[in-house]
This record gives structure tokens, sequence and C-alpha cells, in this order.
């Protein structure tokens, strides 16, 4: 079984545990997730069953959407609902939603952004999440991101409101909401986090745990391997030649349409019209990065 499981993951599950629960069912296929999602965020989780895992760099840089909601008046050593409160600003000392939307113009395009010290990311060899829960220093240096749009969809109360944030990887929606409150005078933390869409992983065609546990035919729920890859100039091997594809051999023959399969980059490859693989056309031939070809 090979392909990707767009998988709705619920809250209060890590990533790493939904691909284990899914792992179960798969009878002895690998599997892995494209993507961390916090514990307590929900929404798309790509899941790689098989050989999809191969395209792992591939999916990873892709755009995501997120719905969170701020809440301004605390902020939290995770910069979430569930840390523990570090600042805490009265009622009446709120900023109205008026200067918090002039605010988050000045988060969108290219960013420096700081990673939360409650992150998966290492320090020395070590999660910096576990330094943090040992009270020790977390020096996390800036790196830069992009935040492609913010938009306010909906003032939730007093004191929160809800945003649709499109941006590439690397960017900590809660790290987001802790400095727009930063940016406006007010403590503020991430109340709320949903990912609705990682490249081409739409949360309204996403599979609950429950619908892949009791769906008798999985592989049926599965979206194949070059379903993420459209964006990708596309070359044609001729069918006889499969079992060279097979071995990984270059490829000198094949069609292309498009001139910028010859230019380097990632090319998705096609053997007759199965799906073979990711290769890069350099000294006058296509060469597997990835071959995906099913036996």
């Amino acid at each position: 079984m090979n392909g990707f499981i767009n998988l709705l993951k619920p809250p209060g599950m890590t990533s790493s545990d939904a691909v284990v629960f899914v792992r179960r069912t798969l009878r002895g296929e690998k599997a892995g997730h494209a993507g961390t999602l916090d514990p307590e965020a929900a929404g798309v989780l790509p899941i790689m069953v098989g050989k999809a895992s191969r395209l792992f760099d591939v999916l990873v840089d892709k755009a995501k959407e997120y719905i969170t909601e701020i809440a301004f008046g605390a902020s939290t050593d995770t910069q979430d609902a569930q840390g523990v409160v570090l600042e805490r600003r009265s009622s009446n000392s709120l900023p109205d939603s008026a200067a918090v939307k002039a605010a988050i113009h000045g988060f969108v395009g290219d960013i420096l952004q700081t990673p939360p010290a409650y992150s998966a990311l290492k320090v020395s060899g070590q999660a910096a999440y576990d330094l943090a829960r040992r009270g020790e220093p977390v020096a996390l240096a800036a790196r830069p991101v992009r935040v492609d749009a913010i938009d306010c969809l909906e003032i939730t109360g007093r004191d929160s409101m809800l945003l649709r944030v499109q941006c590439g990887k690397g960017v900590y929606v809660r790290t987001l909401c802790h400095d727009i409150g930063r940016a406006v005078g007010c403590p503020a933390h991430m109340r709320f986090l949903l990912r609705t869409k990682s490249g081409v992983f739409c949360i309204e065609q996403a599979v609950t745990l429950e619908a892949w546990m009791d769906a008798e035919d999985r592989k049926a729920l599965l979206m194949p391997m070059d379903a993420p890859l459209a964006h990708l100039p596309m070359a044609r091997v001729p069918a006889r030649c499969r079992a060279g594809v097979l071995n990984g051999n270059a490829m000198a023959t094949f069609d292309a349409e498009d001139q910028a399969a010859r230019n380097g980059q990632p090319v998705r490859v096609y053997c007759g019209d199965e799906f073979a693989g990711l290769a890069r056309f350099t000294e006058g031939a296509l060469r597997f990065q990835a071959m995906l070809l099913e036996r």
C-alpha cells in the first residue's frame, strides 16, 4: 500500500501518536507524517504510507493555512492556552480591534521569528521542550520565515479574535500570536489552532481516525503518490523501459512537453501511464532521486 492519508488529527493527540494509531492498521507498511501539528492543535496531518515517505522533502516545503484564535490579556510560557501564565493584564487595558488589525500587517511577508522554547527544535542535541520543562535556559536564534497573509475572520469576544494565517514552512502560529500581542503592548497567547491546508491536502477532504478504522477498503481512502506533485514538470518514458526504471537507471529517452523538465529541477516521471517517481535532468538524462514504481 503506497500513498497519502489526508488525516484529520483530533486535538489532544501528538502527531507521532496519530501515525502509530494508523500504522497498526497497515499490516507492516511504513508510515510517517509530513509536518508536525502540536498535540492540542487539530486539522490536516498528511501521513505518508509505504514508498510515499520518499517524498517527504517535497511535501514539507508546501504552504500551510491555519485558523487560530488569539487571546489578549495573558501570555504563557508555551505561548498557548496550555502553558503557565507569565503576565496578565486587566480587561481595562486590552487593545481595540483596530489596533490589532493595524499591527497584523507588520507580520506579513518575509519576517524573522524566534521559535518558542517549548518546541521540538534541537539545542545541543536535545529537544528544546525537554530543556524548558527542566527549567534550563533555551536560546533559540531568530530565523527567517514567510507569512503570506493574515486575515481577521471574526471578533470572538472582548479579548479575542479569529485569524486565518497562510504561511510557509517553519512558522509557529502560537509565536505569531505572542508577537502580535507584544506589537500592540498587551500580552497574548494562542487559544485555539486548526490547520485547514497543507499543500494540496485540505480539511474538506480529510479523513477522521474513526473513518479510517471503520473503512472496509482503506486503500480507497489513500491519495495517490503523485497527488501533491502536480506543480512539477512532467516527463514520460516509454513503457518498454519499465525494467530499467525499476533498476533506477538514468533515462535518456523521454518525452516532456515542458522545457522546465530539462532545467535540473525535480520532475515527476511516468513510465507509460504509471507514476514512476521523481528525477532530475542532468548530464543528458533523467536521473531518479526517488524511484516509486511498484513492482
